[in-house]
């Protein structure tokens, strides 16, 4: 009958241990709960889980049942040594029956007292992997109160030492790819404020130089920045810059465009909402204020938010805290805020369209952005490092005629240096040549052709020799092929040629292009 008491008890603890190395991926969590269960359901006392420490090659207390830290602290053994050390060098599980006349127990804890008094047997086992020892589950057995066979309990201990092996195991794992993903974030960081140096921002124009300056005062701050500029400017890019400059440069950059986004929806992004809040939630989501707490909220088109939204923005920039659209939790948040608008926000203040109090709120560093008309002479280092960007990019070798340049460089950009880029990308991914001639730019580029007239008007000759006389018919060709590469869909030809359907359907009329290829 005692015996099978005994194997309901051991079941018992089998099971609660099991639950216990589901609970947690905490090697310390789940030792403590697993030697607690030894001892108040078995009986067994002073736990002891042992590993080797991979960097010192010495075996010592990961846990212990029963023991104060002074006492786990001592816990120390090297290979071979003491009763511990010889069952993780032999990988042979050892049985004392009385550890009062074994003299190789070494009683390192000091946590036992006068051990030649007391009747404790003591039971040690190797943990193992796949065959390879890696650590030691130790117990005391008092043996005078129990009429057990030392033989059943170190049947159920190497068990147990099998699960725990098995928990540390998926611990060291768990752990080794955080240390990766740590180091990789790092790296990933380190990558970032490389690429956003302000020495690999293109341009050395006057204006940019009070840019930069702007910048490398600001960004070692907290004050909120607002930057001017028209559209294509590189906004975001300075706002990048300011941030992975600063010391918030290992916290997040979240970025939102304001513009892009109904004022029910932009509230929910910046503030976040509770489940349930409005019909579609159907869970608890965090705004952007929220994700980029301890590092940098970057607001574009930021003159674009509807008044109700202003009283919202303005509270969390005062007092740095919100609730969620729904909720009445507040949270705080700490968050270094960067706004961008290519908005008169003056005019739009006389206008009542835009809050007073929140303009001189974000209005603390303007840092205004110059057209690309107004730094003609940054022109060309652009156009270099978009040429070199894109050929890596395809795997190409693509050089622009010097004329051609000359004239990129005359003209106005009025969609900024996001419009060079494109503009870089789309002959170097259309050009067949080497070399981009201004005929072959004609072809590709539709704004060059009045700029190619332009020049032929003042000159009283085309920039090359080779240049077609008629370049309207050039125009011509260009959209028809446009169009017969995207099956006459007029808005995605006119995206090609980087026009707008307003355009195209007028040069398709001025030049009597039909509108399906059955018709031409």
């Amino acid at each position: 009958m005692q015996n099978a008491d005994q194997k309901i008890l051991e079941l018992t603890a089998l099971y609660e241990i099991s639950k216990a190395l589901a609970s947690s991926l905490d090697l310390q969590v789940i030792s403590h709960k697993i030697m607690e269960i030894l001892a108040t359901v078995l009986g067994m006392q002073r736990g002891t889980l042992t590993l080797l420490n991979p960097e010192t090659g010495e075996l010592a207390i990961e846990m212990a049942y029963g023991l104060s830290k002074e006492q786990q602290a001592r816990g120390r053994f090297k290979i071979g040594e003491g009763i511990t050390g010889r069952v993780f060098k032999t990988g042979e599980p050892m049985i004392i029956p009385d550890i009062g006349k074994e003299p190789l127990f070494l009683n390192r804890t000091k946590s036992r007292g006068d051990i030649g008094r007391q009747n404790i047997a003591f039971l040690c086992i190797p943990v193992k992997v796949h065959g390879e020892t890696i650590g030691v589950l130790s117990v005391d057995r008092i043996f005078a109160e129990s009429g057990i066979s030392f033989e059943e309990d170190l049947r159920v201990l190497t068990i147990l030492a099998s699960l725990i092996g098995q928990a540390v195991k998926l611990t060291q794992i768990v752990e080794d790819e955080k240390k990766s993903l740590i180091q990789e974030n790092i790296h990933l960081q380190q990558e970032l404020k490389a690429k956003y140096r302000l020495a690999n921002i293109v341009g050395i124009s006057k204006r940019m130089m009070e840019v930069y300056e702007a910048v490398e005062r600001v960004s070692g701050t907290r004050a909120t920045v607002l930057l001017r500029g028209e559209s294509g400017t590189g906004k975001e890019l300075i706002a990048r810059a300011i941030h992975y400059n600063s010391l918030r440069a290992t916290g997040s950059f979240i970025k939102l465009n304001c513009a892009a986004l109904p004022e029910t929806l932009l509230e929910s992004e910046l503030f976040g909402h509770e489940k349930g809040a409005f019909t579609g939630a159907t869970q608890t989501r965090q705004g952007r204020f929220e994700l980029a707490h301890g590092g940098t909220l970057f607001l574009d088109e930021i003159g674009d938010i509807p008044l109700s939204i202003q009283v919202k923005l303005l509270r969390v920039l005062q007092e740095t805290r919100f609730e969620r659209v729904g909720g009445d939790r507040t949270i705080e948040v700490d968050v270094r805020l960067i706004a961008a608008t290519h908005r008169d926000l003056e005019k739009a203040v006389r206008e009542g369209i835009f809050r007073e109090d929140l303009y001189y709120r974000l209005n603390v560093v303007p840092i205004f952005l110059p057209a690309l008309r107004e730094r003609k002479e940054d022109i060309g280092l652009l156009i270099q490092h978009f040429l070199q960007k894109f050929n890596i990019q395809n795997h190409k070798q693509v050089k622009l005629d010097p004329t051609v340049v000359e004239m990129l460089t005359r003209y106005e950009w009025p969609g900024n240096v996001r419009e060079l880029e494109n503009c870089i990308e789309r002959m170097v991914v259309m050009t067949a040549s080497d070399t981009i001639h201004v005929e072959d730019a004609a072809r590709m580029t539709y704004f060059l052709f009045p700029a190619i007239q332009e020049q032929t008007k003042v000159s009283g000759k085309p920039s090359r020799d080779s240049l077609p006389k008629n370049l309207e018919h050039i125009e011509r060709e260009q959209i028809i092929h446009a169009l017969e590469k995207y099956g006459w869909v007029q808005a995605r030809a006119a995206r090609l040629l980087g026009m707008t359907p307003r355009q195209i359907a007028y040069k398709m009329k001025k030049y009597k292009i039909a509108t399906t290829p059955s018709d031409e």
